[in-house]
């Protein structure tokens, strides 16, 4: 199986705490090509850390574009955080997935705001479509799954990483990402890679593992069918699970 498209990565050397050179970015890239990714999305940290530019993104993917067999999309992995926040409202396109829709929104690693709902439905009304980034790495939401419900209910997608599926984060992280799975909770795979070893842009092992577990028809749109329509702003074709009864508010976004 390989036509895979990776939402999510750290391939663009110096910018973040991803890869560190030119070459680490390369081999990352090979490692993402041979395992079957065709496209991928470099996403930085934008976050207090780390200050997100679109101009510095630019020439580090028109290099690694020059020099890989794989297609390079962009933008970044976005921290809630107040500045990022209003800007963001302000000016949508700086920080979302091709200039389109979907916006990756990081929560803090082990708690959750009290007004996460409020910003999520801030972002919402802006015409920004969040997907919330390995939500069962977050120890609080491990214990709250019905908050992450939640979330999609109001419009919100869901990506998990690649790599908690396989145990790379331990039993509680894969437990939670399976039971997001049961829940029909997760809308993406992606791999969140950072470097050649340990968290690598390989989705090849995860794909298998789900595959085997839930049948290829449910688990490739993970992989394939659904982040494609990230890259070009469409609609992410999936049903809300039968204990919703709501129907799910669609929102469309102008560049």
């Amino acid at each position: 199986m390989g036509g895979f498209v990776d939402i999510h990565s750290h391939i663009l050397y110096g910018l973040d705490d991803g890869a560190q050179t030119l070459d680490e970015s390369l081999e990352m890239l090979e490692l993402a090509r041979s395992a079957g990714t065709t496209d991928i999305v470099a996403t930085p940290h934008a976050n207090a850390r780390y200050a997100f530019s679109p101009e510095l993104i630019e020439q580090p993917i028109a290099e690694l574009s020059a020099r890989v067999d794989v297609r390079i999309h962009s933008r970044c992995d976005f921290h809630l955080q107040f500045d990022n926040i209003n800007d963001a409202v302000a000016h949508p396109g700086k920080y979302t997935i091709n200039h389109n829709a979907y916006l990756l929104v990081e929560l803090p690693d082990s708690t959750i705001f009290s007004s996460t709902d409020q910003i999520l439905l801030q972002l919402l009304d802006a015409g920004i479509v969040p997907i919330i980034t390995h939500p069962e790495r977050n120890a609080q939401l491990q214990q709250r799954p019905d908050d992450i419900a939640r979330w999609v209910e109001a419009g919100c997608y869901v990506q998990v990483t690649a790599s908690s599926y396989t145990g790379l984060f331990g039993r509680r992280v894969k437990a939670c990402a399976d039971e997001l799975m049961t829940r029909g909770l997760t809308h993406f795979v992606a791999s969140d890679a950072h470097d050649c070893r340990f968290r690598t842009p390989s989705l090849g092992e995860a794909y298998a593992r789900l595959a085997e577990l839930w049948g290829e028809e449910r688990i490739r749109p993970l992989f394939v069918d659904h982040p494609k329509a990230v890259l070009t702003g469409q609609t992410v074709d999936f049903e809300l699970p039968p204990a919703f009864a709501k129907t799910r508010k669609w929102y469309q976004f102008w560049c």
